[in-house]
Order: structure tokens, then C-alpha cells, then sequence
């Protein structure tokens, strides 16, 4: 089977972000083959308790192995321990950081396996 690369991140800066293929916007979920808009409200995310299980499922969906997790530019953005969890659980590799970070992180990684991202682009 060959491997689907994820989108990469060709900019960012606080409250925008640019990614390959996709409207510029604000946060995103990325995973491969594609990605979207990242709408807190469709799981009731907020900086506390963080990023919710129901947040990450359609990466997994998607088929990422390796998910990658922003904390926001001012690591305000939490992670559930939930969340954390569930992606040990299903034996997915996580990577925490604040955004700047897990944007390196995440373009290292994509083109190489199949990872997953969640991006917050302010706070």
C-alpha cells in the first residue's frame, strides 16, 4: 500500500496559518491525504481541560499513526490527559508542543509516515 503524505504547513504566524492545498485559516486538523478547519465547537474544546478524545478521532480515522498536538503560541491550549490516553491506547505515537514547535515537528514527519496534526495559531 503506498503511503498518503499529509499537507504541510507553509506558514504560520499568530491567528493565520498556511497549509499546502487548503483555504488559509486560523486552526486546523491535518492528517494524510488532506485536512480542514479545526472548529473547537463541534467537541466543546476549550484552552481547559484541552484538546478532547473526539478531537483526534478523525485523524485516526484518516489513518495516522503519529499525531502531533499544538498547545497554542503561548502554550495556553491544554490536552486532555483523555486524549493522551486514548492514543496510547490505540498505540499512536503523540508529540506535545507549542505551535511554532509542532509545526516543525509535524513537517519533519510528514512525506515519512503517516502523522496527524492539531494546529492553534493564536494563544
Amino acid at each position: 500500500m503506498t503511503m498518503v503524505d499529509s499537507p504541510k504547513v507553509l506558514a504560520i504566524s499568530w491567528g493565520r496559518m498556511q497549509v499546502e492545498g487548503l483555504p488559509e485559516g486560523k486552526d486546523f486538523k491535518l492528517w494524510p491525504g488532506g485536512g480542514r478547519p479545526w472548529d473547537w465547537n463541534e467537541t466543546g474544546t476549550r484552552h481547559k481541560p484541552g484538546i478532547q478524545p473526539a478531537d483526534v478521532e478523525e485523524l485516526l480515522e484518516h489513518g495516522a499513526t503519529t499525531i502531533v498536538l499544538s498547545r497554542g503560541m503561548d502554550l495556553v491550549l491544554q490536552v486532555d490527559p483523555a486524549t493522551t490516553e486514548l492514543l496510547r491506547e490505540r498505540d499512536v505515537e503523540v508529540r506535545v508542543a507549542g505551535t511554532e514547535e509542532a509545526v516543525r515537528i509535524y513537517n519533519e514527519l510528514a512525506g515519512s509516515t503517516p502523522v496527524g496534526g492539531l494546529f492553534h495559531s493564536t494563544c
